[in-house]
């Protein structure tokens, strides 16, 4: 049996690609590749025979992973609810060391869920926290933390 060798990305369909990786980058991403991929495979691997891709890849500093920002072209997609609490939606974290003065840079002109948090229970006790929402509404948490998700010290 075939065994799992890593992590490699998380993708996110986006509506402008220029302003997501824009977006992206004003929280500390920096873009390491970008193309077009209209090949017939990539049509069939994504369901969408025809299919256009615009694709940026921003690299994650401190991470081997890459955040993949995809824009198809070929259609107007429909906006779905990425509220936190739906079925299907998805969230992911960028650790940051300084929280606090982050939000200070960045709540007049990013979309926070709230204020920074602090987690009163699990392996992130003690750290800091927040969600905001990228320009499609998909939510990005942002955390301060000592450890990792298996409460590891890092």
């Amino acid at each position: 049996m075939s065994a799992l060798t890593g992590f490699s990305h998380v993708g996110v369909q986006v509506s402008d690609l220029e302003r997501s990786v824009a977006f992206y980058g004003r929280l500390g991403l920096t873009l390491a590749a970008r193309w077009e991929n209209g090949a017939e495979y990539v049509g069939r691997q994504v369901g969408y025979p025809g299919v256009n891709l615009q694709i940026a890849v921003l690299t994650i500093p401190g991470s081997e992973a890459v955040l993949e920002l995809l824009q198809y072209e070929w259609a107007e997609g429909e906006p779905i609810d990425p509220a936190t609490g739906n079925p299907g939606t998805g969230h992911f974290c960028l650790l940051v060391d300084d929280l606090e003065a982050l939000y200070a840079e960045l709540r007049d002109e990013v979309a926070f869920i709230s204020a920074p948090q602090t987690p009163t229970l699990g392996p992130n006790e003690g750290g800091r926290v927040v969600y905001l929402k990228d320009p499609d509404g998909f939510r990005v948490e942002l955390h301060q933390t000592p450890r990792t998700m298996t409460g590891e010290l890092r």
